[in-house]
This record gives structure tokens, C-alpha cells and sequence, in this order.
């Protein structure tokens, strides 16, 4: 891998150099042999300590970013960060090139061969908010959404209570 350095209002010393080769070395296995050329591009403004990682690897770019107050712990990050985009590259190709599809599609497809049951299953609806109101209100606030059904908790005796649209036009009415 060949590195090349830039420092803007600081020297790059030999010591911030052989930290960011020491990363690289503990990512190396990732690119394979394959050429990788890595910018480095350090600067300090007002204490925070910027370090940015432009790393060209096939055919991609890889950028990374990082501030710090610290310049070692800058470049550690922004080396974890190429590290996972990296990682998600070389994936997506070795997916794309055994043409491996994932455990979890694999998997969801093994799950739908079960065979169904005979009896219906019961499914668990949204929450409904229960308000106080009349038979009357509650018809209304039925004509304006696009439920069938309508849980309230009837004003004139304070009990729960279920209308719902009937197929005639009509409205029926439940209560317990």
C-alpha cells in the first residue's frame, strides 16, 4: 500500500506516520494484494485535530473524516471507518461473485413451506383509544372515517359499547 501525507499547520513526524501504517497493517488482509493508494491528510485548527483518509482502492473511493482533540485517536478512528466501508465493499463483491444469497432470505423461504393450519389464527389489532360519547356522536365520527367499527365508552351509562356499519346502510349497535 503506498501512503502519501499533507499536514496543514503541523508536521507530519514519524511517529504519527508509523501509527497510521500500524492500522493499515491490521486491516491489510482486506485488500487482498489488490494496489491501494491512501492520502492522508492531517491539520490542527484551534485544538481540534482533523484527520481525513482518501483511500483508493479498485475501482473505488473510499473517504473518512474525523475530529478529535486528540490526532493518534483521529486517525484511529477515521482508520475504523475506511475499515468498515472496506469490509461492506469487498461483501457486496464477493456476494455479487458466488452469487450467495443471504441466510436470511434463505431462511425465510425454509419458514414458508410449513404447512397452514385448518383453524383460523388470531391476529392482534391496533390499539383504540375508548372516549366518552353518545350513540349519536359516535355514528358520526363512524360516517367520517374509513373504519367499519367504532369502540366507545357510552356517556349514558358508562359502559363500553361497539357500533359498527351494517350491510343494509344502518347502524348496529352493541353493548354489553
Amino acid at each position: 500500500m503506498k501512503f502519501e501525507y499533507t499536514g496543514r499547520h503541523i508536521d507530519v513526524t514519524p511517529a504519527l506516520r508509523s501509527h497510521v501504517e500500524e492500522h493499515f497493517k491490521r486491516i491489510d488482509h482486506l485488500f487482498n494484494g489488490k494496489p491501494a493508494k491512501a492520502h492522508v491528510i492531517i491539520e490542527v485548527e484551534r485544538g481540534r485535530h482533523r484527520s481525513e483518509i482518501v483511500l483508493n482502492w479498485r475501482k473505488e473511493t473510499l473517504t473518512a473524516t474525523t475530529t478529535n482533540s486528540d490526532m493518534y485517536q483521529s486517525l484511529s478512528l477515521t482508520v475504523g471507518k475506511l475499515e468498515k466501508q472496506a469490509l461492506k465493499i469487498k461483501n457486496k463483491v464477493i456476494d455479487k461473485s458466488h452469487k450467495a444469497k443471504r441466510s436470511a432470505t434463505v431462511a425465510a423461504k425454509s419458514t414458508d413451506v410449513r404447512p397452514t393450519p385448518n383453524h383460523p389464527r388470531i391476529i392482534n389489532a391496533r390499539r383504540y383509544a375508548i372516549k366518552p360519547m353518545a350513540a349519536d356522536e359516535a355514528s358520526m365520527m363512524l360516517d367520517d372515517g374509513s373504519d367499519s367499527f367504532l369502540v366507545f365508552r357510552n356517556s349514558d351509562n358508562d359502559r363500553v359499547s361497539v357500533i359498527y356499519k351494517r350491510k343494509d346502510g344502518n347502524y348496529g349497535l352493541i353493548q354489553p
